[in-house]
Parts: C-alpha cells; sequence; structure tokens
C-alpha cells in the first residue's frame, strides 16, 4: 500500500499529510506538519556556553562577546537556508505558505525559517493504491485478506454482478498542482478509478470480463481515470491499472462454474462436430467430383469410340462401291480370323483332289506340357 510518509517526507502545505484524517481503507495515516524550524533560545544558550569557554572566568563581558554571539546566529541562520533536492524529488518552496518556485534536484538555497520553507515529494517513486481488497502478498498479487465487498461487486451491462479487484498505480507528474490542488490525493485516485471501473463494467458483459475482456477494461479504466484527474488539476500521473481477480459473487460461484463447465463442453462438442465436417464435407465434395470426370471420361470415350466405328464403316463403304467382290472378301476373311482364332480347326479344301489336306498344329506346339 502507499505510505504517504515516503512521498511528502512528512511535509504539506496542507498542515498534515494528504489522505489524512478523514482518508478510509488504505491505512495511510501521518502528521506530516513541514520542516521542523531551528528553536532560536537553543541556539543562543549554545553558542553562549560556546563563547563563555572562551572569555576569561567563563562569562562573558561587556558587549563584543554578545555582538560575536549575534552575528554566529546570523550565519547560522543564513546557512540553514541550504537544502539538497534528491535525484527522485521535486524541491517545492513556499515563501509565508505560498508557491514561489519549483527548485530540481541538487544542492539549492532559499530564505531561511520562517520567511521560505521546502518541500520535497518524491516523484518518481510508483505507488499503489488497492480497491476492493487490502493487503497484497511480496509477489504484488492479491493475497485473498481484507475483501471490502462494497468497493468490488459491481453490476454489468447485462445484469450480472461481478466481483472485481484491481490496483492502480500512479506517480508524481507536476509536484506543484499535487501539493496544491488536491487535500487527500488517496481518496481522490481511488474514488475516480471506482468510478471509472464502474463506469466500464456497467458497458461490458460478465462473459468478456471474466475471459479475454480484462486487458481492454484495463485500459478504458486508466483512461477514464487520468482524464478525471486531469480536470480536478491533480498533478498525478496514472501509470497501469491492473485487474488482481474478476470472479462472480462467492455466494454463486459454485453454480457459475457449473455453468462456464456446460458452456465449455457445448464449445467442445460444436469444435468436434465442425471439424468432422470439414472433413467429411471435402471428402464427399472429392468423390462426387471424381465421379463426374470418370463420367464425363467415359462420354467421351464411348463418342469417340462411336465416331471412329462410324468413320471405320464409312470408308469400308467406300471401298465396298468402288469394288464390291474384293471388300466382301476381305469383309469374311476379316471375321472369320476372328471368329477362328482361338479354336482348334482342321481346313478342309473341296476344289483339291484328295479332300483332306494335311494340318499342321502350330497353336498345339505353343501351349505347355503337361507336368511341364
Amino acid at each position: 500500500m502507499v505510505n504517504e510518509n515516503n512521498i511528502f517526507k512528512n511535509q504539506s502545505p496542507w498542515g498534515s499529510n494528504p489522505g489524512s484524517g478523514n482518508d478510509r481503507g488504505n491505512g495511510n495515516n501521518g502528521s506530516g506538519t513541514g520542516r521542523e524550524p531551528p528553536n532560536i533560545d537553543d541556539v543562543i544558550k549554545n553558542f553562549q556556553k560556546l563563547i563563555n569557554k572562551f572569555l576569561p572566568g567563563g562569562k562573558s563581558g561587556g558587549g563584543k562577546p554578545i555582538i560575536l554571539g549575534l552575528l554566529i546566529i546570523s550565519l547560522v541562520w543564513v546557512f540553514s537556508g541550504l537544502y539538497r533536492v534528491l535525484p527522485d524529488e521535486q524541491g517545492i518552496v513556499l515563501r509565508f505558505g505560498k508557491y514561489v518556485k519549483t527548485t530540481q534536484p541538487g544542492l539549492n538555497y532559499h530564505i531561511p525559517f520562517p520567511i521560505e520553507r521546502v518541500l520535497t515529494p518524491k516523484v518518481t517513486k510508483v505507488n499503489r493504491i488497492d480497491v476492493g481488497f487490502r493487503g497484497t502478498s511480496d509477489s504484488g498479487r492479491s493475497s485473498g485478506v481484507g475483501e471490502v465487498p462494497e468497493e468490488s461487486l459491481m453490476l454489468t451491462g447485462d445484469e450480472n454482478i461481478v466481483d472485481i479487484n484491481y490496483s492502480v498505480f500512479w506517480v508524481i507528474k507536476d509536484a506543484k498542482k499535487f501539493l496544491f490542488n488536491i487535500q487527500s490525493p488517496i481518496e481522490t485516485i481511488k474514488a475516480a478509478s471506482e468510478t471509472a471501473m464502474r463506469e466500464v463494467i456497467a458497458k461490458s458483459r460478465i462473459q468478456s470480463i471474466l475471459t479475454e475482456g480484462r486487458s481492454k477494461i484495463e485500459v478504458e479504466v486508466q483512461e477514464i481515470t487520468q482524464q478525471i484527474l486531469d480536470e480536478y488539476g491533480s498533478g498525478i500521473q496514472i501509470t497501469q491499472v491492473q485487474t488482481q481477480k474478476a470472479d462472480p459473487p462467492s455466494q454463486v460461484i459454485d453454480a457459475f462454474r457449473d455453468v462456464q463447465a456446460a458452456r465449455a463442453d457445448r464449445e467442445r462438442a460444436k469444435n468436434e462436430a465442425e471439424a468432422y465436417a470439414n472433413d467429411v464435407i471435402p471428402r464427399a465434395r472429392g468423390d462426387a467430383e471424381k465421379i463426374l470426370q470418370e463420367a464425363e471420361a467415359y462420354k467421351k470415350q464411348v463418342v469417340a469410340a462411336a465416331e471412329g466405328e462410324a468413320s471405320r464403316f464409312l470408308a469400308i463403304y467406300n471401298e465396298y462401291k468402288l469394288a464390291k467382290q474384293v471388300t466382301q472378301e476381305r469383309m469374311y476373311l476379316e471375321t472369320m480370323e476372328k471368329v477362328l482364332a482361338d479354336i482348334d480347326k482342321v481346313i478342309i479344301d473341296k476344289n483339291s483332289g484328295q479332300g483332306v489336306v494335311p494340318y499342321l498344329p502350330l497353336p498345339e506346339l505353343k501351349k505347355p506340357k503337361a507336368g511341364s
């Protein structure tokens, strides 16, 4: 949590730490009252004792020792105006409580108290405010200790309730505005961030809040919070809004998880069905395309064969018209050659005197012998 004593070094133009008094929730109480002025009476007594050591009898005599003491006191008062601003700080010089100037890190000088005094807030340190819970672990995540339901329970855009915890990280952008424009920066930042978060949650659906929409919500809350603080002239820069937890209320979280599990099963079944459809449908389309291509090829084959037969018939017919006897004889021989090609046969010449012509069974010679 933010410790404002580290930011202001017990200093504030309001007479106490910003956020003290009526500040709630973060335990950021303090009693900063500014840099303590030197006690003039003590300084005079100390220097009188120092002067007495150098005087005879240990006592001051005459007016010279008093003048010397006053001179030394004056020098001490003048040199008390020196102050150092650390690298992570800015020096804010106040003259009778009114802002005069801002000084940068290093050794600087101002008119000593009670005319001027200096505040040195830390402007580079990243401070943190937790909303919806109190207390953090070493890892920076929520420890689950000190839940604050009045801050964490919010109504979503689809009329559900979400229990959300988040942290706001911020730095001082303008030390002058930070010190003089707002009296309670912790409460201001918390109220602005809570307003922004409720506005964003009221426009979002619970499913998005619990899953992938967190990063978008964090960015929107940071922008809206920064806009509100800029309108106040707070001098504060919001560096990050980090969601620690986003769950349904504890009273219904078990039922909500059952619903989520059912939705997950539905999505899984849907994905499996889509995967099966993506596998079967392309395969069926491929088979259909294959059948169409085969049918087209068969069609072309049949048409081409028919056209070839027709062309062959026309060619034979033209030859037949020129020489009918020769064509008939050739067609007869070709047909008989096809018919008698695969059968055993005996050729008898009716015109020969012997009647039977010896036949050499050449096809039998090509057949394999039995048992070989």
